[in-house]
């Protein structure tokens, strides 16, 4: 008969890592299934002709008060992007960046305002939007909810600083510009960008897993990865687990990710949105700002683009740079409509750049349209608990925050 440990956890991304490490720091018997060969989950990290190629482009907000509890923030060396992005419209490129964190960028910034891309309606009705968030987040947490879009229509802004900036740069955070998200969620996700500094590990988004995959090992857990879980039987006194070898547990946490989930359990696969990022690389001479771009009319299938060795020089060999361009998957995007949206973006140079890898990720993100959902259950039976982004919201801080409530329910 298999041993019978205190708690299986199937999936090695960010929520089943930090369940596992609660768990095993708690004192319980904790072994981790993962069907793939490395942790991480979505947040993986691929080294290709001395680039490093994350699994889409993604960031890390060192202002979630979840990823600061996980581990230290500091033992992941983020490099953080500059606080703007630089809109590109017709033949022109504006910049609109924070002047306090980059007062050298203030020239550019009054420019970029004065250009017409911000009018004084734009500003008063952006702090009617995010200034309550600033002062009293949980007045928007707690308050009435729609789309973000009908918010921005309540409040006034209808200008070019939302249909050239906040829509462009929205979409390639959240999957979508607005029209259906949670105006809650968004405008708090906002005010943590406004006051965070988010960046990339210097050595890929995957340090952050494998720091977490190193704390789970330290405490306890044995992590098995290239062990497919196919299903679960359920007992009166315990779980089996049909996989690589069969295993039985007292309870098991799934956290796996949302498109995984109703074959393991009764739940419904919950909605999700793809993204689609394509990988360039230059020769030595690339674009300078480190900004990230966005087309303010949106007049191709880029989202958002971004030099990403300007900010984190190791993601590229020595004399070559790394450029980012993220796409709605679904977008009907190829390679040549890519290009030349980038030519647009960037200028000519981008022609003669090396297409490194397209990366097609249909699940990236669970969707979250209003209103802002209370956290949905952990436990699902007496044996068998949940976790997941799709249980809180579509963020790492989402994954890390379920993880600690499926410890906290499987610790009673």
């Amino acid at each position: 008969m298999a041993a019978l440990h205190d708690v299986v956890v199937i999936g090695a991304g960010l929520a089943g890592l930090r369940c596992a490490t609660l768990l095993a720091r708690a004192g319980r018997d904790v072994v981790v299934l993962d069907a793939a060969d490395e942790v991480g989950g979505r947040q993986r990290t691929d080294r290709v002709d001395g680039f490093l190629l994350d699994r889409g482009f993604q960031v890390v907000n060192p202002r979630y008060d979840a990823l600061a509890r996980a581990l230290d923030p500091a033992d992941l060396d983020l490099r953080p992007f500059p606080v703007g992005v630089r809109v590109v419209r017709g033949g022109r490129s504006d910049v609109l960046a924070d002047p306090l964190r980059h007062p050298g960028l203030l020239p550019a910034t009054v420019a970029g305002a004065l250009s017409g891309l911000v009018s004084a309606r734009d500003l008063v009705a952006a702090a009617r939007w995010l200034v309550p968030a600033l002062v009293r987040p949980a007045s928007v947490a707690d308050g009435h909810d729609e789309t973000l879009h009908e918010t921005w229509d309540r409040v006034g802004l209808t200008g070019p600083l939302r249909r050239s900036a906040l829509e462009p740069f929205l979409t390639g955070v959240l999957a979508d510009d607005g029209a259906a998200t949670s105006s809650a969620y968004a405008t708090l996700l906002a005010r943590l960008f406004a006051l965070g500094r988010p960046g990339v590990p210097a050595q890929g988004v995957a340090t952050l897993p494998r720091r977490l995959a190193d704390l789970a090992r330290a405490s306890g857990a044995d992590i098995r990865l290239s062990h497919a879980v196919r299903g679960m039987d359920v007992r009166a006194d315990r779980v089996e687990l049909d996989g690589a070898a069969t295993i039985a547990a007292r309870e098991v946490v799934v956290a796996v990710g949302g498109e995984a989930l109703a074959g393991l359990t009764d739940l419904p696969a919950p909605a999700m949105r793809g993204l689609q990022t394509w990988w360039f690389g230059t020769g030595p001479q690339a674009p300078a700002s480190a900004l990230l771009a966005v087309d303010g009319e949106r007049s191709g299938p880029i989202v958002n683009s971004v030099v990403m060795s300007r900010t984190a020089p190791a993601y590229a060999p020595a004399g070559r740079h790394l450029v980012a361009a993220s796409c709605l998957l679904g977008s009907g995007a190829d390679e040549r409509a890519v290009r030349a949206h980038m030519e647009r973006m960037w200028g000519g140079e981008a022609r003669s750049w090396e297409l490194l890898r397209r990366d097609d990720i249909p699940h990236a993100l669970p969707a979250l349209p209003p209103p802002l959902r209370h956290a949905s259950p952990v436990r699902l039976s007496e044996r068998v608990i949940v976790a997941g982004d799709h249980r809180e919201t579509p963020s790492i801080a989402g994954a890390l925050v379920s993880a600690e409530r499926a410890a906290r329910a499987v610790l009673g």
